[in-house]
């Protein structure tokens, strides 16, 4: 599944930029991405974030991405993927530009909708992967948003243990196989991982070199 893991340039993606090797664009990469809001502002309500979910799913076919979790927040948004034959920043740009437009209109904003540049995270490893995931879906209840994962209507958590219907954004089936080829059990391992996370959720710029 992975290539030979080449540490990749880690920083918080809300601290100070620092240089960093190009964004690694091949077919099969997977990547941890983060965009917020120009000064932290906010960028989404209910409405903003279903319209989101929906361009998410358009771009993910355009360019072939297989996202695998999100997690949307009031002034910031989750997402790991696996690129596709089109890379990933074309379809950052579609992504973002027409969801800047959306908001900008919601919020009566004449300036910029997104602060930096998105932020991205190679993840070379299975263990980056999974622990990025985890890092998503642990969103919400560590911004005090709600208790559980479970308990938000905006991460991929819920559809992808099975409790609410399958998001057309989200490739379910790929996420399951990498826990178990029998899809209720592979269910239950995903909830389990999860659940792991309340005591140790490492964010995915904090862990280890790769190895």
């Amino acid at each position: 599944m992975f290539a030979h893991p080449v540490r990749s340039v880690r920083s918080d993606p809300y601290g100070s930029p620092v240089p960093r090797k190009p964004r690694l664009q091949e077919a099969g990469a997977y990547y941890h991405v983060v965009s917020r809001g120009n000064n932290r502002q906010p960028i989404f309500d209910e409405e903003l974030r279903q319209l989101f979910v929906g361009l998410m799913r358009e771009v993910a076919v355009a360019f072939d991405w297989r996202v695998l979790a999100f997690a949307l927040m009031g002034n910031h948004y989750h997402f790991v993927v696996r690129l596709g034959t089109h890379g990933l920043s074309d379809g950052m740009c579609v992504l973002n530009n027409r969801f800047a437009r959306a908001s900008n209109n919601r919020f009566d904003r004449v300036n910029h909708c997104f602060g930096r540049r998105f932020w991205s995270s190679h993840l070379d490893t299975q263990y980056y992967v999974l622990n990025s995931i985890r890092y998503c879906l642990w969103n919400p209840p560590r911004a005090n948003v709600c208790p559980e994962p479970g308990d938000s209507r905006w991460t991929s958590y819920r559809a992808s243990v099975g409790l609410d219907p399958s998001q057309p954004a989200l490739a379910v089936d790929d996420l399951l196989g990498m826990f178990h080829s029998d899809r209720s059990r592979a269910r239950q391992a995903l909830s389990d991982f999860v659940s792991e996370g309340r005591d140790r959720c490492q964010a995915p710029w904090d862990g280890p070199p790769a190895t």
